[in-house]
């Protein structure tokens, strides 16, 4: 064409009417999946864009998604949510939307901003990281009936069943699991796991694919720590260990600091999350997929080819997004 492609032209290269253009750019749900794929092979045929401001005029929507930007903590974590909110916006840019990333330092900070943001329409809905046990924003965010999901799961009596709300989350129980497994089959029967002190949701859950393994090792307990994960190790270390399995990469650094220093730098560790350091130092780890969460949270927002937010859960067979991580070998 010769000239910016209109809805009209989509519809009429669709055989459609005008209305069900604009459904399936505004409300994709309501259009049957074959009418609806007719009118997306249109628009890429075509090269029709929407105009953002006219929509937004017109919907009353400002086609943006929120999500919090976390404080840097140094050292070699961040590295996993740095590439979820790079994922995120990309995909969403794919979709017609956009990210407003705001920082807070506190969960009650990150309320107040979350109020103003939502009471100024300035997001459609929100994507909210690092949920835990008793999470005052997820309940703040169901309460008003402000559409999210959580990279995180709502940790409540049922998550998978009966969820409190939206989520996607890497099965971190899977990528332990994995990891012990291997360590069982090459290293030996005395596999140790590595891990935070009980209570972090998180934590749990990746310490339980070590147990369901049957990794048959101690379980050393420290803070998120190199040096930390350093001294327990090298105490752990006074008696045998065919391997260790870590529930991070900033304690499978301090694990493997700990079996130089014994003398056994060909000691089997394990991390999670495949972070460059990681790879630096040639140990094995739990590859999250960052990507892969992205593309989730926005499936259930808005559905698996949506350009805007849904109502409701978009994902058939439920409202949760579990995402396989991958173990990398080295």
């Amino acid at each position: 064409m010769d000239r910016t492609p209109t809805v009209e032209d989509v519809a009429l290269v669709a055989g459609v009417s005008r209305q069900t253009v604009s459904n399936v750019l505004n409300a994709p749900d309501v259009v049957r999946p074959a009418t609806r794929e007719r009118v997306t092979q249109a628009i890429a045929q075509l090269g029709y864009r929407q105009n953002a401001a006219a929509r937004r005029l017109r919907t009353r929507r400002s086609s943006t998604i929120g999500i919090h930007l976390d404080p840097y903590a140094g050292g070699v974590s961040g590295v996993v949510l740095d590439r979820f909110v790079h994922a995120l916006t990309e995909r969403s840019s794919e979709r017609g939307m956009r990210m407003l990333v705001y920082a807070a330092r506190t969960p009650e900070e990150e309320l107040a901003r979350l109020a103003d943001l939502t009471e100024a329409g300035e997001v459609d809905a929100v994507v909210v990281t690092g949920t835990f046990h008793g999470d005052p924003r997820t309940g703040w965010l169901v309460e008003r009936g402000i559409p999210f999901v959580s990279f995180g799961r709502p940790w409540g009596a049922d998550d998978v069943s009966a969820p409190a709300h939206l989520w996607v989350d890497v099965d971190g129980a899977a990528g332990t699991r994995a990891a012990t497994e291997r360590a069982l089959q090459t290293a030996g029967p005395r596999v140790a796991f590595l891990g935070w002190p009980q209570g972090s949701g998180t934590g749990d859950d990746r310490e339980r694919g070590w147990r369901e393994a049957g990794g048959g090792g101690p379980r050393p307990v420290t803070e998120e720590s190199v040096p930390g994960a350093r001294a327990v190790v090298e105490q752990a270390l006074t008696e045998h260990l065919d391997a260790v399995v870590c529930a991070s990469d900033s304690l499978a650094i301090g694990a493997h600091m700990a079996a130089v220093a014994a003398g056994r730098p060909e000691l089997p560790i394990f991390g999670f999350d495949n972070t460059p350091a990681a790879e630096a130092l040639g140990l094995s780890s739990v590859e999250q997929l960052p990507e892969q969460v992205a593309i989730g949270a926005l499936e259930l927002l808005m559905g698996p080819s949506g350009t805007s937010i849904s109502p409701r859960p978009a994902v058939p067979g439920g409202a949760h997004v579990l995402v396989e991580p991958r173990l990398v070998l080295r």
